[in-house]
């Protein structure tokens, strides 16, 4: 759950310190020196987290524990490499 309530916070935050860069600023303002990450691979680890979260959540605590402990590390996974690919922007 606290994955899931992070996420947006995250990727907010990443944004916010990418724009408050100079090659954030250069590309808000002037178009130059954006961003080369495919926004394609953002939304892909962005729904990848938002999947994994639900899954882990809506997953039953009394079977499979394993199972759902992969889930939760993978969804952790995906969104810490949001922000990452976020910030290598910056």
């Amino acid at each position: 759950m606290a994955g899931l309530v992070l996420l947006l916070p995250t990727v907010l935050a990443a944004w916010l310190a990418v724009f408050a860069s100079e090659h954030g600023g250069d590309c808000l303002m002037y178009g130059e020196r954006c961003q080369t990450v495919p926004g394609t691979v953002l939304w892909a680890c962005f729904w990848a987290a938002v999947g994994l979260g639900v899954t882990a959540l809506a997953w039953p605590r009394t079977r499979w524990t394993s199972a759902r402990c992969w889930a939760v590390g993978l969804q952790w996974g995906a969104q810490l490499t949001l922000g990452a690919l976020i910030l290598s922007g910056a």
